[in-house]
Formats: C-alpha cells, sequence, structure tokens
C-alpha cells in the first residue's frame, strides 16, 4: 500500500498545546477507525507553522477523504517513493 507525506499548513502550529494536539489526534484517530484499515496515520511531525503528516492509504481520495471530514488542511500530498536513511551509504 502506498505511502504519502502530507503537508498542512497551520498558523502557529508549533504553538498549539499539549491538549490542543490531543485533542486534534483523538479527532483524526476517530474518523480513522470510521473509515476502516484501509487508510493509517503513522506520526506527524510539527513545525512552527505546518503539520506534516505520514499516512498509509490506497490513494490520495482517502486522505482528503479524511481531512474533509476532520476539516483539515491540506496543502500537499506527496507520494513516497521510497526511504533512505545514513544506513543506505553502507
Amino acid at each position: 500500500m502506498p505511502k504519502f507525506i502530507i503537508e498542512r499548513e497551520i498558523p502557529n502550529a508549533g504553538a498549539l498545546s499539549a491538549d490542543q494536539l490531543q485533542h486534534i489526534s483523538q479527532k483524526s484517530c476517530s474518523i480513522l477507525k470510521n473509515m476502516g484499515p484501509y487508510i493509517q496515520w503513522l506520526e506527524s511531525y510539527v513545525t512552527d507553522n505546518k503539520i506534516y503528516c505520514i499516512y498509509i492509504a490506497p490513494d490520495e481520495a482517502a486522505i482528503r477523504e479524511h481531512a474533509e471530514q476532520g476539516e483539515f488542511p491540506v496543502n500537499r500530498i506527496s507520494q513516497i517513493k521510497t526511504i533512505i536513511d545514513p544506513t543506505t551509504s553502507e
């Protein structure tokens, strides 16, 4: 199943409180549970003004459906083609 990076522009995302992040996470998980096992949220990275989310999904449409239901912004979706890390150099 393809893996995607979702870029979400959220002003002052880095200043969100632990409670706010928990609320966003709970909302996302609730929607994912209702959508079924074909879409999975792996993790997200919060920066000053964006959140980058890693998902496994059959296609971009499933990611957009999740975002629409949760009223989450989606500024860019990119399919991950491969992963490299320091061990790639060996």
